[in-house]
């Protein structure tokens, strides 16, 4: 019987993202993920959160140390994706997510490391709004009955926020 691997969490996805993008040690993914950082500013991550994502994806075979280079303190290992780890990051990229409240950070990382990498975010702009098109039209039935409450106006206002955002986005 196969065992299945978890997928990978935000913030896994994160790190191997910026160590795809270039060999970096972990202070530096760090900084990255502090909240004054380039990515901190979208989504961040503590410092232990962001070691412990290191070392949960050396263990997967993700990424894995260059060597060393000396720091204040001990010397800092190095770190880069492996193949499988760049695989990982490509496919990641490239699809959409499956919840509206995703949008504000999984997407919006997804959108911005494409960015970096060079990526046209289009086809992944239009592949989400087709993975919305049946929840945009559940939440506007439901903000349309004669019983809508608060929540299904708060979900449907959010929702029709979300499809400006895309359109703009692709405009």
């Amino acid at each position: 019987m196969a065992r299945t691997v978890p997928a990978l969490s935000l913030g896994e996805h994160a790190v191997l993202t910026l160590l795809s993008e270039q060999p970096r040690h972990g202070w530096a993914i760090v900084r990255e993920l502090m909240p004054s950082g380039e990515i901190g500013r979208i989504w961040s991550l503590s410092r232990p959160l962001a070691y412990r994502a290191i070392d949960n994806l050396q263990a997967r075979g993700l990424v894995r140390a260059l060597g060393t280079e000396p720091g204040d303190g001990p010397r800092r290992t190095i770190l880069t994706a492996t193949a499988a780890g760049r695989r990982e990051v490509d496919r990641w990229l490239g699809a959409p997510v499956e919840h509206l409240r995703d949008v504000r950070t999984e997407l919006l990382l997804k959108l911005v490391f494409g960015a970096r990498a060079g990526r046209d975010g289009r086809s992944l702009l239009r592949a989400q709004q087709r993975e919305f098109r049946a929840i945009y039209a559940a939440l506007d039935r439901a903000a349309k009955r004669p019983n809508a409450d608060l929540v299904d106006h708060w979900r449907h206002e959010n929702a029709e926020a979300v499809r400006r955002f895309l359109a703009g986005a692709l405009g």
